[in-house]
């Protein structure tokens, strides 16, 4: 929400934020987003109605990686697997030049976080961005942005986005 206030608040944001497609889901691996799972499947199938609903998709936030920290296996392939993961989806949208803008982590649940953070840091595709989460506070259990923190990422996203253009969205 502090994302779509930001927008609302900062009159540059063009069209009125209508809504936000949230898809969330905790304690994923990116191996676990890719096409043809459940959690893609039902992500594009909520992209897809909100754009049949007479929504327009202006941004992919994307927040992810802490499990992937754990396994070298999965901390080593996240490149890669964002990368198709962006690929597929602005194919299956339709919308090849879909902004993208991915957190990078303050924190993770495994040894692997640095390699994790430097995989999306790499990210080498068009209108994907970076936004880095690392120094926000952590609540007490150290994985989990504090709501202050959640505010200020909100903030530094909007941001992004509005550096970005909207006449280019």
């Amino acid at each position: 929400m502090s994302f779509a206030n930001a927008l609302l608040r900062s009159g540059r944001a063009g069209a009125p934020v209508l809504g936000l497609v949230p898809c969330a889901v905790g304690g994923t691996r990116m191996a676990e987003w890719g096409k043809g799972t459940q959690l893609y499947d039902d992500m594009l199938r909520r992209a897809r109605v909100a754009v049949e609903t007479g929504g327009r998709i202006g941004a992919l936030l994307w927040f992810q990686g802490e499990s992937d920290t754990v396994r070298w296996s999965d901390a080593n392939s996240y490149g890669r697997r964002m990368a198709m993961l962006v690929r597929q989806l602005r194919a299956d949208l339709g919308t090849p030049h879909l902004l993208v803008i991915q957190v990078g982590l303050a924190s993770g649940l495994g040894q692997y976080t640095e390699v994790v953070r430097e995989a999306q840091k790499g990210i080498k595709l068009r209108n994907v961005r970076f936004v880095d989460a690392k120094g926000l506070p952590l609540q007490d259990g150290h994985l989990h942005l504090s709501t202050q923190a959640q505010v200020q990422l909100g903030h530094m996203l909007a941001q992004s986005y509005l550096n970005y253009g909207t006449s280019q969205l």
